[in-house]
Order: structure tokens, then sequence, then C-alpha cells
């Protein structure tokens, strides 16, 4: 009797003791403006995520499911600083798990966090800063369209595809990059510290990638290993996972603003012919940018 009473008691101790807490915010996509119909990462757009996964009480780690090849150099150093000031004023510790890629934008979001865990296949790095555009200006000539510009200040129509290059635009660029990536390597020495060992592998701040094990070995990760089962063996089999989602408003839970190439749903666009063909180019040249940025990783 006294066993099976001692049991009971156990038993609703263990029923009634408060488990730890862990929130997991998702961060997926290219960093930056993510066009009309908002596919991007901004600041401003995971602030709202970043203060309810913060919220809970018994909080004990934060988690970021992390898969972005990377955008906006500000962007992504705004929405790593709003995780970081986070983790600190609540004294928890933040731990990013990299699924597909965590490279470039996507890699320095993921130095906020304390520890960083990556799958056999993700892709991480990618420390460097790239720009990329096209020159239409001998096309357009080949077709006897003119190009004309009138500006009020020398510098206003640097870098316009229809113009011819100039050689000290491409001076001009190259030193912003170039501040830009020696500020990149400055965020990624604070954060991973001795991890990238006493000599850094040469290549760490090139542009060049590693795939899972090998993202470890450099110092640009801390282990393999899964949200889940990495939770549950530092927490305990109990901790409470917290998805923390986007809250959606009435008219997107509606279906409103909505737009899918090859269909009758509109959404919101509306039923005007020029500002439906609008869209649906905006949109298009919206997917064919991000797909390059993806697929600069093959993916």
């Amino acid at each position: 009797m006294c066993d099976t009473m001692s049991e009971k008691r156990s038993f609703l101790s263990r029923l009634m003791r408060p488990s730890k807490r862990v929130s997991v915010i998702r961060l997926s996509g290219v960093i930056g403006g993510g066009g009309r119909f908002g596919r991007g990462l901004e600041d401003a757009g995971v602030a709202e995520l970043v203060e309810r996964a913060f919220a809970p009480s018994r909080l004990a780690a934060v988690a970021i499911a992390l898969n972005s090849p990377g955008g906006s150099p500000a962007q992504s150093s705004l929405i790593a600083r709003r995780l970081r000031d986070a983790a600190d004023d609540k004294g928890v510790p933040l731990l990013a798990f990299c699924e597909d890629v965590a490279a470039s934008g996507g890699y320095m979001i993921a130095c906020a966090a304390d520890e960083i865990y990556v799958d056999d296949n993700s892709i991480l790095g990618s420390i460097g800063v790239v720009s990329a555009s096209f020159g239409f200006h001998d096309a357009m000539s080949r077709m006897g369209v003119e190009r004309r510009v009138q500006t009020a200040g020398e510098a206003k129509a640097r870098l316009d595809p229809f113009l011819p290059e100039k050689a000290e635009d491409k001076v001009w660029l190259q030193a912003l990059q170039e501040k830009i990536h020696a500020r990149f390597i400055d965020m990624v020495v604070a954060a991973r510290g001795a991890r990238l060992g006493e000599t850094p592998h040469p290549d760490l701040f090139s542009g060049e990638v590693w795939l899972g094990e090998d993202a470890v070995s450099v110092g640009l990760a801390d282990g393999v290993g899964r949200l889940r089962p990495v939770l549950r063996e530092r927490f305990g089999d109990d901790v409470r996972i917290d998805l923390v989602s986007p809250r959606r408003g009435l008219f997107e839970r509606l279906g409103g603003g909505r737009i899918r190439s090859g269909s009758a749903d509109v959404g919101a666009v509306g039923a005007d012919g020029a500002a439906l063909g609008a869209a649906l180019a905006e949109a298009a040249f919206d997917e064919i940018e991000r797909r390059a940025v993806w697929g600069r990783f093959g993916l």
C-alpha cells in the first residue's frame, strides 16, 4: 500500500512540476525586401515573433530553425542584433539549427546564437559580399532605343544598368563591398571566437561554403544535430517545445492577397487587367530573383 501511495505521489509530482519551455522561431527565405507579396525576411517582420518567443515564463532557451541563402546585409544585421539583444535581456541561451542553407546573411543571423547546429547536408558560410546586375545599353542601342537621364548630382545615376558601366563606379562599389565584408568578418570573429581556431581556415572569409561536419571542423558550427533531439537531450524529455508562428490577419485567413500564376485565384489584386498584369510581372521578377539567390547554392 505504501509503495502504491509513493508511486502515486511521485506521478503527481512529475505531473504538477512545470516543464521547461523552449520557443522555436522559424526564419526561412531570402533576407530583405520581399516584393509585393512579402516573401522576404525583414527585421520589422520578425519583431513580433522575437518578442513572443522570449515572453513565456520558465523559458529554458529560444531556438531558431534557420533556412536562408542571405540577402540584404542591413536586414541580416538588424535581425541578428534583435535576436542577440533579446537573448541577453532574458538571460537564456539562443540556439540556431540550420536546415538546407545558412549562408551569407543567413549565416550572419546564425552568428547571433550561442550555439549553431547543422544537418549533415546543411550548407554554411559564404562570408562575403556580392552585387550582381545586367548591362542593357548595347541591346538598347541595337534596338534604336536611347536612354535619357537627367540628374541633380553627378552620382545620382551611378550603376544605371541602361548606361555604360563607368570605371569609377566599379571602384566605388568595390570600396562599399569591402567595408560591408569587413564588418561581416568582425561579426563572425566576435561570435565564434576561439572556435575558429588560432589560425582560421584560409578560405573562411573568401565566400566559400562548407557542408555539415566540415562546417563544424572549421568552427562555423558547434555540432551536427536535429532540433528536437538536441533540445530533449539538453533540457529533458519533458521539455515543452513551442513553435512561434506569425499571426495572420482576418483578410489573409479568408484568402485575400494571394496570387497564383496560371490559376483563377488572384486574391485581392482585383479585376482590373492592367493592375493584374503589373502584379503578375512583379511577382515573376520577385520569383526569378529569389530563385537566383537560392541557386547560388544548388538549391
